[in-house]
């Protein structure tokens, strides 16, 4: 497998005494030429600071960046041309129109105008944003403006696409149009790095996955991997009336997910149960909503940030990758359980 992007016990850190943060701190992980490898973390959890690392921005404090076998700590400009780049914020186009942003950065990468313009014209078809096509980009919305921003990083991609939340103030419609275009990059070849914290929105493209909490890799491997621990468990999610929170039984360990919702993993065999629970707290009108599903990807990377999921339970602190949820890539064991993905409301 041809290895895009090779990063091993990378660390990095701010500040000093007590105000030292570790951004990173001994990150290891791959990308391989059609994959697409999901970064999820939370906000601060180092997932920046290692794209700014990763194309030369920021100088590690140790560790190695190898991008397309060239070391990008010793050589940042050789290797920052093996990278294409969709930052968090938006490349400033203005007085530049969608469409000839997008011409203008495959020209600087080398591409000749008419394939420039085709490729243009493809993008802009491709992320419906052809109304705004040819409009000055200070007067379109911060959506169209995002896509821009994808479009002119696809328009002569590198080895090595970095996509930094990439779907922001993007609508649900486009959104699965930008998806498409990820997936189809991957399979012509490029290794795709995604930044995100949306888990949903993630595990419809990504091949792996890597997550960081804290500048450290938490765990990394497959979706179903990330899974599989939880195989045979399920989800119950309620929404609480307002000032009526909900009595949990007893064993039951409740996690707030919201102002009025909160979630719990639970054994599949007492599902009947606790399904009884709580239609019975839905007619005192305790709760608005239950619903129980089968475990999910978004739980069970709650579940292991927030130290709940049984690799973090058994992780040791001292090694960022003591819970590597690698192969097999195999899928989730599903339940039989007739109830589960039912939702119930009053």
């Amino acid at each position: 497998m041809n290895t895009v992007l090779d990063v091993r016990g990378l660390h990095k850190h701010f500040g000093k005494g007590a105000h030292r943060v570790e951004a990173n701190a001994g990150v290891t992980m791959a990308a391989h030429a059609g994959q697409v490898v999901g970064l999820l973390g939370h906000n601060g959890s180092g997932k920046t600071t290692m794209v700014n690392q990763i194309v030369g921005l920021t100088r590690p404090d140790s560790g190695t960046i190898t991008v397309g076998g060239i070391d990008a700590t010793t050589h940042p400009a050789l290797a920052r041309r093996l990278v294409s780049l969709q930052a968090q914020a938006n490349v400033p186009i203005t007085g530049l129109a969608p469409r000839r942003a997008i011409e203008l950065v495959g020209r600087m990468r080398g591409a000749p105008a008419r394939a420039m313009r085709s490729r243009a014209r493809e993008l802009i078809e491709a992320l419906d944003i052809g109304p705004w096509a040819d409009v000055a980009s200070q007067k379109v919305s911060g959506g169209i403006a995002r896509l821009t921003a994808f479009a002119m990083c696809l328009a002569r991609p590198a080895p090595l696409v970095v996509l930094d939340e990439p779907t922001n103030d993007v609508d649900p419609v486009r959104r699965r149009l930008l998806w498409t275009q990820i997936r189809r990059l991957a399979d012509a070849g490029h290794a795709v790095l995604l930044v995100t914290h949306n888990v949903r929105e993630t595990e419809r493209v990504v091949d792996r996955l890597v997550v960081l909490n804290h500048g450290q890799v938490l765990a990394q491997g497959t979706p179903a991997t990330l899974v599989h621990d939880w195989a045979g468990m399920l989800t119950l999610e309620v929404d609480q009336a307002p000032g009526q929170p909900p009595h949990w039984p007893a064993g039951i360990t409740a996690t707030p997910v919201g102002d009025h919702r909160s979630r719990a993993v639970v054994a599949s065999d007492r599902a009947a149960a606790l399904v009884a629970w709580a239609a019975d707290e839905l007619r005192t009108g305790a709760i608005e909503r239950y619903e129980l599903s089968p475990v999910s990807l978004e739980d069970a990377y709650i579940d292991l940030v927030t130290g709940h999921h049984p690799a973090a339970a058994g992780a040791d602190a001292d090694q960022p990758d003591a819970a590597p949820l690698d192969e097999p890539d195999t899928t989730t064991e599903s339940t039989n359980d007739p109830a589960a993905g039912q939702e119930h409301t009053a």
